[in-house]
This record gives C-alpha cells, sequence and structure tokens, in this order.
C-alpha cells in the first residue's frame, strides 16, 4: 500500500475532535491532509516518541478518540511504550504504525529485523488484546470502520512502501502547534 492512500482513508474516518499525533515520515503527509488544532506534529520534540506523548493525551482526554501514527523504526526504538500502553490502557487510544522496513527520513536504511519483524506479534506480547495489520488497501478500507469502533487500546500496523518521504520540516517553533491543541483541550 502506499502512505498516501492510508492516511486518506485515516482522514476520512477521523472523529471531530478526534487528536491525532504524527512523526518523522507522516507528519508531512498527514498535514497536507488534515489541517485541524487536534493535529501534532511531534516530530519537532523526538523520533520515537508520539505513541508515548499519545498516550498520555488519551488519558488526559478519555472521551476524545486519540491516535498515533507512528513509523516501524520510531515504534522499534520505544517498545517499552507497547507494554506501558496496556499497563494503564486508555480505552480511546489507537496506535497506528506505517512499517515499510526502512528508517525512510533518514535515507530508507533498513529497520533492525528488516523483513522478520511482526509488528503485530510484538503488539500482543506487550499485552495489546486487539492488534490488526492491513497489507492491501481494499482490506483496510472494508475493516477499519469495525476495529475504529472497538474499545482500546489498539495496535494497527498498516504495511506500506517505502517512500522518499524527506525529514519533517515544521513551520516556526514546535510550541505553536503545542499551545494550540493546550488551548483547544482545555476549553469547557
Amino acid at each position: 500500500m502506499k502512505r498516501e492512500s492510508c492516511l486518506e482513508i485515516l482522514h476520512q474516518l477521523r472523529q471531530d475532535g478526534g487528536i491525532v499525533v504524527t512523526t518523522m515520515s507522516a507528519v508531512a503527509p498527514w498535514s497536507r491532509l488534515s489541517h485541524t488544532v487536534y493535529d501534532f506534529p511531534s516530530a519537532g520534540s523526538a523520533m520515537a516518541h508520539a505513541a508515548d506523548f499519545a498516550m498520555g493525551i488519551a488519558l488526559a482526554q478519555p472521551k476524545r478518540p486519540v491516535w498515533a501514527i507512528n513509523g516501524d523504526g520510531s515504534m522499534l526504538m520505544s517498545l517499552g511504550t507497547l507494554v506501558t500502553v496496556c499497563q494503564t490502557p486508555p480505552a480511546n487510544f489507537i496506535l497506528f504504525v506505517l512499517q515499510n522496513d526502512t528508517f525512510e527520513v533518514t535515507g530508507n536504511q533498513p529497520i533492525p529485523g528488516a523483513g522478520k519483524i511482526d509488528m503485530v506479534l510484538l503488539a500482543k506480547g506487550s499485552g495489546f488484546t486487539k492488534a490488526y495489520q492491513f497489507a492491501d488497501i481494499r482490506t483496510l478500507t472494508r475493516e477499519l470502520p469495525t476495529v475504529l469502533c472497538e474499545t482500546g487500546p489498539t495496535f494497527v500496523n498498516l504495511i506500506i512502501e517505502p517512500g522518499e518521504e524527506p525529514p519533517p520540516k515544521l513551520d516556526g517553533s514546535i510550541r505553536v502547534p503545542a499551545h494550540e491543541m493546550r488551548a483547544a483541550l482545555c476549553k469547557p
């Protein structure tokens, strides 16, 4: 599957007020689709911390759906997050992993275990009871709406083709989207 096709489906299925935290190669393509205060491009903060940041938001905002859109390289750098999510399971949290077996934004170097990693098995071994994998767009389109209705936490691995996404460039400081999201979430 192509990343852009997957993200387009996610964008179409996103609920109003749903929070989306992206990192690395998902930042720019998601920002081309979505322009809301509830989007947070965490690439400027630290690679590999989109999922744990999003989990914190999910715990603080239990009435809003919260999605992390992570890369496989970022996920491998923070595997402990999988266990942490299941230790304090936020029912409103979905962790999407875009698996292309590369560190795309740094030049498409292969991730450790490229071609061998089973992300769903890692998620299940960490305690996720709801873990899915999609490798074709038709199945994703057909089955994802049902997955999104389940009580989380949920893990969704998306097998995508390697791309050529450059490192994300943020306009201005990461503080701007952080302050905007905080202000929106603090409104009564």
